[in-house]
């Protein structure tokens, strides 16, 4: 519910703070005090749309702050969370209007979209009243209404999960359809293509492999040449390394003769040949290392161009090749076999419409008798409201033949005021005061009905008086016990059956400017407000003794 209003330079009222508690409050006051601009004030909090009017004269602008508490499980914290809004604790909404008429909106101090804003703020506040264009005015929520009151929620989704799966079968009709008069134009082509791909053979990273063994082969060719001549000098017939073994043996044979002279010479030369002995063995591994078959090379380079050419004929990355082969056989083969595929998907898709028929006409049954139920449930409120002659009626047609994911059904509310007028749509045909009063009885028999947790009433009683006053009072105070209501009334019999009493008045600041001020009146003082209520600028005895008696009804 709605438990504190705060308004900073809007219009007539430069600071006001409100607490609300839950049950029924109203708002009273001369006209001209400054009720309406609380309720422009707050329907600003709750995203209408800004206008740099609303910002009190010579200000920079204006700023209403909207505190709501609201229960763990109510659908604007579900709201709040799938688009990434803090929800913990009370659910806060705040608007700043410039007087350049731009406005910026925040949830709980999070900045957010006006749009996202009014989603939120109708999920928390409905707002009724003569000229109401939303809540049960609207045509399009009727049949979500009459949903709600019937206890439909669960039939609906099924025929929405119906509507779904008739929806993809039939799109699946359609694709496969298209498949195969594309496979058609293009079977010549896709045959050859296949045979193409298949021959080839394609693998996923087969390129990067064929080009890394062509690039190591051809490296190894270069140096190959240049490997097997080194080899060859230390290996072959011209080889030093025997020669020098055998002059090493002759030497080796004297060193003893004259040590100080050969020993040296006879180690550095033994050093050598070990040396020339291990590079011609090295020499040998990397000759052995690199020996390949040139044809290799040569099917590795074919392989490789081969699949480089398909590449550009196909315009796809070689590693999509594969892919692409096993795209064209599913074209191929729904060609071949499409016929018999296609009537299987027929078959299914007639299926789901036949469930969804099924589905759609119980729930279009189960409407007509809620329908009927809502009916019988608001004519009873209307004699009570001065509407003893009129008439409610949920004008619904179905289309079997046009199926949508709520059904079949259009529904919409029309009221007949007098009898032997024709009925309408109620926004045409009733009258400001008598639209008040249909749609306080509606929603009186909707309010069980998954509500919003407050509801505003602008004005209702306008135009009635006495025993019509009086029943709105009671319908008000019977919504007040499941949610919060906050009514602005010129009716002491409205006002007398409202726990909280808010009294709005202007007050001179200056000489030259006023400001909207609201008390809230203690209980003991209640009767002298209604008493000016019942008797205009001069309060009368008998008016005090006659709000004296509406309070204690």
């Amino acid at each position: 519910m709605l438990v504190t209003l705060s308004i900073r330079d809007i219009v007539l009222i430069d600071r006001l703070d409100l607490d609300f508690a839950s049950g029924m409050s109203v708002l009273t006051g001369e006209t001209g005090a400054g009720k309406s601009i609380l309720l422009d004030s707050l329907s600003l909090a709750l995203g209408a749309r800004g206008d740099a009017d609303l910002v009190r004269h010579g200000e920079p602008q204006g700023q209403v702050t909207a505190v709501f508490d609201v229960e763990p499980g109510h659908p604007v914290r579900g709201f709040l969370k799938d688009n990434d809004v803090d929800d913990d604790g009370d659910v806060i909404l705040r608007r700043i209007q410039t007087a350049d008429g731009r406005t910026r909106a925040f949830i709980n101090d999070q900045p957010v979209s006006a749009g996202l804003m009014r989603q939120a703020g109708a999920l928390l506040v409905e707002i009724h009243g003569q000229h109401d264009d939303r809540a049960l005015v609207d045509p399009d929520s009727h049949r979500a209404l009459i949903d709600v009151f019937g206890g439909l929620s669960s039939d609906v989704a099924a025929v929405a999960k119906a509507y779904q799966t008739f929806r993809s079968s039939e799109k699946a009709v359609s694709d496969h359809e298209a498949r195969i008069e594309a496979a058609r134009n293009e079977a010549d082509y896709l045959r050859a293509s296949v045979d193409e791909l298949t021959q080839l053979k394609p693998e996923a990273g087969e390129e990067e492999q064929l080009a890394a063994r062509r690039t190591d082969m051809m490296a190894v060719e270069k140096i190959a040449g240049d490997l097997s001549e080194a080899y060859e000098t230390l290996n072959g017939s011209a080889s030093p390394i025997p020669e020098l073994a055998s002059l090493l043996r002759r030497l080796e044979r004297k060193t003893d003769q004259v040590p100080n002279l050969l020993g040296q010479p006879v180690q550095h030369l033994a050093a050598a040949l070990d040396q020339l002995e291990e590079s011609r063995s090295g020499l040998e591994s990397a000759l052995r290392e690199t020996e390949f078959d040139p044809r290799e090379l040569e099917a590795v380079e074919e392989r490789l161009f081969a699949l480089r050419a398909a590449s550009r004929k196909y315009s796809l990355p070689v590693d999509e090749l594969a892919a692409l082969a096993d795209r064209m056989a599913t074209d191929l083969a729904d060609l071949d076999a499409g016929e018999d595929k296609l009537a299987a998907l027929i078959s299914a898709a007639e299926q789901a419409r036949v469930d969804y028929d099924q589905r759609a006409a119980k729930l279009s049954d189960k409407r007509r008798k809620a329908a009927s139920r809502l009916e019988k449930a608001v004519e009873a409120e209307l004699p009570d409201l001065k509407l003893e002659r009129a008439k409610f009626i949920v004008e619904m047609t179905s289309a079997p033949e046009q199926r949508t994911r709520s059904g079949i059904d259009q529904l919409e509310f029309h009221v007949q005021t007098n009898p032997g007028t024709k009925p309408g749509p109620m926004m045409k045909v009733a009258s400001g005061g008598e639209l008040s009063r249909f749609l306080l009885a509606l929603k009186v028999c909707l309010a069980d009905k998954g509500s919003a947790p407050t509801l505003v009433f602008d004005e209702i009683d306008t135009g009635v008086g006495g025993a019509v006053a009086e029943a709105i009072g009671l319908r008000l105070a019977r919504l007040a016990a499941n949610v919060q209501v906050l009514t602005v009334t010129h009716a002491p019999q409205v006002a007398a059956r409202a726990g909280g009493h808010f009294l709005i008045a202007k007050e001179a600041t200056d000489p030259e400017r006023v400001a909207t001020r609201v008390k809230q009146i203690a209980e003991d003082h209640r009767s002298e407000e209604i008493a000016r209520m019942l008797a205009g600028s001069v309060i009368t005895e008998e008016a005090r003794a006659a709000a004296r008696k509406l309070l204690t009804v």
